[in-house]
């Protein structure tokens, strides 16, 4: 079953070193089969009061993957880029 992760960026305080993620991390997703369906973009509100500055959409084929993903080396090398750049939420969520 795919799952998707879902983040939310909510504020970058470091443009450079974000930037420098944003480069670097789809070769860690696509790696694992991981694959953007949104990436940034417009987003509007159609319910709510929620306002998201940047959305991110990653679909992986198994909740497996995904895991093997987050907790791969290649991820863990980059990942402090966006700890130390930005505040994110993000989830994953099981597919249909």
């Amino acid at each position: 079953m795919s799952v998707y992760m879902i983040v939310e960026v909510k504020e970058v305080f470091d443009p450079q070193k974000y930037g420098e993620y944003v480069q670097k991390v789809p070769e860690t997703v696509r790696k694992f089969g991981g694959k953007y369906l949104v990436r940034g973009g417009q987003a509007e509100a159609v319910a709510g009061d929620w306002k998201p500055e940047r959305l991110i959409m990653v679909e992986f084929e198994s909740m497996k993957r995904f895991r093997d993903w987050w907790n791969s080396p290649e991820y863990k090398m980059v990942a402090p880029m966006r700890e130390q750049s930005a505040k994110t939420d993000a989830v994953v969520v099981e597919g249909v």
